[in-house]
């Protein structure tokens, strides 16, 4: 992801031994440190290209979402004397780097090589985590496919109804504000970030389908007025992801307060209420894969915590969640906005099972263009918002 490299770029400009390779751009072939900024699908023709005249025992490593086709490619076109150390920044652009997990992956190196790898890159002063190809795109796909997935539906959704939600008290407060700025930071970013991860992971496909699976049924459910079936699967599910936490598994527990400091428009006097069918899908779809997200904490993402903490903040308040089963049943005020998620949900699913990239960037580019006008706001407050998050969790964590 070529964005994330800026600040690393800045940080190495002063080492003649290290050169960040991005799409399009030609480098020295002399290099001891060679890192690919390349989108998954296209890391194979540029490795390809650049990758047999590597330096003799050069480290060379890659900054995609989803390690299988990197790794696949360095084995395929890298001279077998090269040294392979893959990394993975789980941030996004304007995050602070600084205790952010950072991904190491020792595929084929010798320990120097590695050492190497560790002290080039502690400049970002990041948390090092190392794990497997196979381990990283596992993780990966439980904390960051789905939770795209679901942003990335909401817009659509929002988009469908030809509705900016901010402008609208519905919309407007507590968890609506984490749901608004998230999905606008993930709109205004690049397509190819999310679609690589999405349809390049088979695990990541497999949930994708799982969430849009357990948002047709919910609804349907909400439909057919059946109040019992719908209470008692949605109490499985939280049974089963949140009410197996150990002392291991720390808690994030936002607090409505400092969710309400960061909304685009102005807080109604009354909170609206909301049967919040993205996160009681969200809870099932884990629920149905046997997924413990507190498990992952460690190579967690900024926006990962953040839907995690507004998951949890629902299902861990019995007031709140029995109001969401009852909103769901009882008020149709979000019938056709469901109706649209649902859509949405389906569709985006239906684009990353058929390896569909063309399909995948025109509906992103599309809605991003819809909502445009709203990034800069968007962007500034989402940034603070995920500082202040951020911070409060880590005190409560430590």
């Amino acid at each position: 992801m070529p964005e994330r490299f800026d600040a690393l770029a800045e940080e190495f400009q002063s080492s003649p031994n290290v050169e960040i390779l991005r799409t399009g751009h030609l480098v020295s072939r002399v290099s001891d440190y060679i890192i690919y900024s390349v989108e998954a699908k296209n890391i194979d023709a540029v490795v390809k290209q650049f990758g047999p005249s590597t330096k003799l025992g050069a480290v060379v490593g890659g900054q995609t979402s989803c390690k299988a086709p990197e790794i696949a490619a360095f084995e395929k076109h890298l001279p077998p004397d090269v040294h392979i150390v893959s990394c993975h920044s789980l941030h996004g652009p304007k995050v602070d780097p600084k205790g952010q997990p950072l991904v190491l992956i020792k595929h084929r190196a010798s320990d120097s090589a590695f050492e190497f790898v560790e002290q080039a890159l502690s400049c970002l002063q990041s948390t090092h985590v190392y794990l497997t190809r196979e381990q990283h795109d596992r993780i990966t796909a439980d904390t960051q496919a789905v939770t795209h997935a679901a942003f990335l539906s909401m817009g659509a959704a929002w988009n469908a109804n030809n509705q900016f939600p901010w402008e609208t008290a519905r919309y407007i407060g507590g968890i609506e504000n984490v749901k608004i700025n998230i999905t606008l930071r993930i709109y205004a970013a690049k397509w190819h970030v999310y679609a690589g991860l999405a349809i390049l992971n088979p695990d990541a496909q497999k949930q994708i389908k799982q969430y849009a699976e357990s948002v047709t049924e919910l609804f349907k459910l909400m439909l057919g007025g059946h109040r019992t079936e719908l209470r008692n699967r949605i109490m499985a599910a939280r049974d089963a992801v949140f009410h197996t936490a150990t002392p291991n598994k720390q808690e994030i527990l936002l607090k409505e307060d400092v969710l309400n400091q960061f909304s685009l428009g102005e807080l109604p006097e009354q909170r609206l209420k909301n049967n919040h069918l993205s996160l009681l899908a969200m809870v099932d779809c884990w629920w149905k894969l046997g997924i413990v997200p507190y498990d992952h904490m460690i190579c967690s993402t900024p926006l990962f915590r953040m839907w995690l903490g507004i998951t949890e903040y629902l299902f861990r308040n019995d007031k709140l969640l029995e109001e969401a089963i009852d909103t769901a049943i009882d008020d149709n005020t979000f019938r056709h906005d469901d109706l649209e998620f649902t859509f949405a949900a389906r569709d985006w699913s239906s684009r990353v099972t058929l390896g569909n990239f063309d399909g995948y960037r025109e509906k992103f580019e599309a809605i991003q263009k819809y909502f445009e006008p709203r990034f800069p706001d968007a962007t500034k407050l989402g940034n603070e918002m995920i500082k202040t998050i951020l911070e409060q969790t880590r005190e409560r964590g430590s």
